[in-house]
């Protein structure tokens, strides 16, 4: 049986030069990188070359990167941080309806401790309007934190107009950069931001480890204490396999980035042609153009995604209802909500995340097993009746 993989949003392969570059971390240069005997140091001459790669990664400047367990713990680190050490200035805080779960309960726990927040809504591609931004703003705001694209459909948000309104009200800017990091270009100053988190396990690196930016200046409070750690900001002995992993997956996607865009959005393209053809019916989520290469979310109607999902995997082939982080739950997307898409329409609602070995053989057979599979889930259906759909989603 075929074995096809199109869930690289909840987690990619590491990448085989990522794990060649570790092993040696786990077997022969294992020293403690706060240590100042020859083990430690080895390590730590280790560590802060690989900070210096996420710095010409992301086009920040050294001492502005911090090592975390991962991107959870960066957009943690990054409200928290920022709302208890400028919380005597305001207690206003602006994100959108759609983040990810690590900002959207982030701020709900800050609510309960008296801050305030602002939830902008999206359009119908999940888009956040800037001019909202800006009117949201009060003389109280301390912090903005926007995704740089959707986790679930791929919509990529006009970050760098929001940085430049942030930036203008002197207002702090954290993005969510955990989907877009490795898939298209995230360059720090050209975006206007203070803040930004990266995951190493969404770029072929391993799991259990992150970063979190902080523009040299900016007022935050650690999240977590312990020892000297991380610049003061983050206690906590420094994993010294997984920052390696993680430099050399972003070294080989700084190098990829553009061209490997180029064929997984002509990858994703043919998928929706084919599903689109082959299928009745089908309802694409998010922005026709302005969204990630690699992301395509589809609705179809009168069937339910888990069910779908199912069928797909009894063939071999993996993909998902929307975030990895909200898989267990039976709530339609908080995403798909936000963006007024119908609550039977958005339980169908199947996200396809291609990466670096999928293939066109691969994406036909998956089209083809779609169709057949969609068909007879159809059939047994109370929900569906067939009939003529026009939706301003179609003819992406």
């Amino acid at each position: 049986m075929k074995k096809i993989y199109l869930d690289h949003n909840a987690t990619t392969p590491v990448h085989s030069e990522v794990i060649k570059e570790m092993l040696p971390y786990y077997r022969d240069i294992y020293g403690n990188a706060s240590s100042f005997h020859q083990f430690g140091q080895q390590a730590r001459k280790a560590v802060e070359e690989a900070r210096e790669k996420v710095v010409d990664f992301i086009g920040a400047k050294s001492g502005e990167i911090i090592f975390t367990s991962g991107g959870t713990e960066a957009d943690n680190f990054a409200i928290k941080g920022v709302a208890y050490a400028n919380q005597t200035k305001g207690k206003h805080i602006i994100t959108s309806s759609i983040e990810h779960h690590a900002v959207l309960n982030s701020c709900k726990y800050l609510e309960k401790q008296g801050f305030r927040i602002t939830y902008l809504p999206v359009d119908k591609y999940g888009l956040i309007n800037p001019e909202e931004v800006k009117k949201a703003i009060e003389d109280e705001t301390i912090l903005i934190s926007i995704m740089h694209a959707n986790n679930e459909m791929g919509t990529i948000e006009p970050i760098a107009e929001v940085g430049k309104i942030a930036k203008e009200k002197g207002v702090y800017f954290h993005i969510d950069a955990v989907q877009s990091a490795g898939k298209i270009p995230v360059e720090v100053k050209e975006l206007n931001v203070d803040l930004l988190s990266l995951s190493g396990h969404k770029v072929y690196g391993p799991k259990g480890i992150g970063v979190l930016y902080i523009r040299k200046g900016t007022k935050i409070q650690p999240l977590i204490h312990g020892g000297h750690h991380e610049k003061n900001k983050r206690a906590g002995t420094e994993n010294v396999p997984g920052i390696i992993g993680l430099a050399k997956a972003i070294e080989i996607a700084r190098i990829t980035v553009k061209e490997e865009a180029i064929r997984l959005t002509n990858l994703r393209n043919r998928l929706w042609t084919s599903i689109n053809e082959k299928i009745e019916d089908v309802f694409l989520h998010g922005h026709p153009q302005e969204r990630l290469p690699n992301t395509l979310n589809l609705s179809f109607e009168g069937v339910e995604g888990e069910a779908i999902i199912l069928d797909l995997d009894m063939k071999g082939i993996a993909v998902s209802t929307g975030s990895a982080c909200t898989s267990g739950t039976l709530e339609p997307s908080h995403v798909l909500k936000a963006m007024g898409v119908n609550p039977r329409l958005a339980q169908g609602a199947i996200r396809f995340s291609l990466g670096e070995d999928n293939t066109q053989e691969e994406i036909d057979y998956v089209a083809d097993m779609l169709s057949g599979i969609v068909s007879r889930l159809r059939g047994i259906s109370p929900f569906y009746q067939k009939k003529e759909s026009k939706d301003l989603y179609k003819g992406a």
